[in-house]
């Protein structure tokens, strides 16, 4: 049997999104003063951050598997950052 690649298992997860409270917030004018935009775009293993076309950083809640890296790469005060309030967020279905 041939062990299972990191595309398959990120299929498996399951986030469930809180429209009423994001649990990531951008400080755009922060972000890219202090390079924290491109950092957060570049380091993200989920993919969550992007390039809008307007010109912002765009993020996409429902990809986010809750690590932690863009935290530790940002500057501080250009994104906030916190684990979904229960029931909503990363769901694991393997190990």
């Amino acid at each position: 049997m041939r062990p299972t690649t990191v595309t398959e298992r990120l299929a498996a997860v399951r986030f469930v999104v809180d429209e009423d409270e994001p649990h990531i917030v951008v400080h755009q004018e922060l972000a890219k003063s202090t390079g924290t935009a491109e950092r957060i775009i570049a380091c993200c293993p989920a993919g969550v951050y992007w390039w809008a076309p307007d010109g912002t950083v765009a993020v996409e809640y429902a990809a986010c598997l809750e690590c932690g890296t863009c935290l530790a790469v940002a500057a501080p005060g250009a994104l906030e950052w916190r684990y979904p309030r229960g029931g909503f967020g990363v769901q694991y279905r393997e190990g």
